[in-house]
């Protein structure tokens, strides 16, 4: 098959990219390297270093299907600029979508996110709990997630949206070489709490410890990015034509901030300063989910679900990356 991947120079596009071209397919990526890298391009793939508003100058009949990881991912900053979240989001997606039709490209699979739910009145959070998002970035997921239903509906798109929880992790693809997390500027705890075990920061910093949670920290449910690949290929697999099927993909625990912290200095052997802040416009103070309907349906279970694994293959990465 053929298949184009947006967003295919970020961290989780381009490890799906790698497993595609592992499983014998053709791979186009398309992306303007705003906040991914070129180099994250697997060999093998095409890169096409264009916006996704101009997916329709790369599109055509000879594609089999996409899949949607373009977009910014950041909720703190979605709330304070919200309009470049609106534009890169949900209009990059309108025109992914126009560009789909035009060409009659008739498969999607959408990197959606666990954060179209908000504060979850029940945990763990299945596919059809209530809807608020409590930031901008998880608005315009949920509105894209929206756009897409429509799009089924109307024209008989096969699409899938799979709801990401927090995704960790490293894969190390067939040659050996790894592929991790490396955002610029990073955002994510992981990675964050890896420089300040590496002496890159002073000292981390944790965002509230007020929430109602056991021990006051968020509580957040960590998927392997490997695990997570799986699922998209396995949901291209199972789109279905006039169907918007919708997975929530985690793996079913929840971990503290503060577990995580624990878990980076033990896998690191290195121990570092955290600091206190104010919480986070935004962040709720549970996430965790249900995935049974993936399991059930998509013949998905996530096999890496250990923080140590996790947090101990990202190391490997953090380690080839920096030195």
């Amino acid at each position: 098959m053929k298949y184009l991947v947006t967003g295919g120079a970020g961290y989780i596009g381009s490890i799906v990219a790698t497993m595609l071209l592992e499983a014998g397919h053709e791979v186009v990526v398309l992306d303007n390297c705003s906040t991914g890298s070129a180099e994250r391009v697997p060999t093998g793939a095409t890169l096409v270093r264009k916006d996704i508003r101009d997916a329709r100058e790369v599109l055509d009949a000879t594609f089999d299907g996409v899949l949607h990881f373009a977009g910014l991912i950041a909720a703190g900053e979605s709330m304070v600029k919200p309009d470049i979240y609106w534009e890169a989001n949900t209009a990059g997606t309108f025109a992914l979508l126009d560009a789909m039709r035009e060409a009659n490209v008739k498969t999607l699979v959408f990197s959606s996110t666990a954060a179209v739910y908000g504060n979850p009145t029940e945990v763990p959070i299945k596919e059809e709990a209530v809807k608020a998002p409590t930031s901008t970035y998880g608005a315009t997921k949920l509105s894209s997630d929206m756009a897409i239903a429509s799009e089924v509906t109307a024209y008989g798109l096969a699409a899938v949206s799979l709801r990401y929880f927090n995704v960790v992790g490293a894969y190390q693809d067939q040659s050996g070489t790894w592929h991790g997390e490396n955002h610029d500027p990073e955002t994510h705890i992981i990675p964050i709490a890896f420089d300040a075990a590496s002496g890159k920061r002073e000292s981390f910093g944790l965002f509230g410890d007020d929430y109602p949670t056991p021990d006051g920290t968020c509580i957040r449910d960590y998927i392997h990015v490997a695990d997570l690949a799986d699922a998209h290929l396995l949901a291209l697999q199972a789109a279905e034509a006039g169907e918007h099927k919708i997975y929530n993909l985690g793996n079913g625990n929840g971990f503290s901030n503060k577990e995580v912290v624990a878990t980076v200095k033990q896998v690191t052997g290195t121990d570092f300063p955290v600091e206190i802040g104010p919480r986070r416009p935004g962040d709720p103070a549970e996430l965790v989910a249900s995935s049974e309907r993936a399991k059930t349906e998509l013949g998905w279970k996530p096999s890496r679900d250990s923080l140590d694994r996790m947090v101990a293959d990202a190391w490997k990465y953090y380690q080839h990356a920096h030195s």
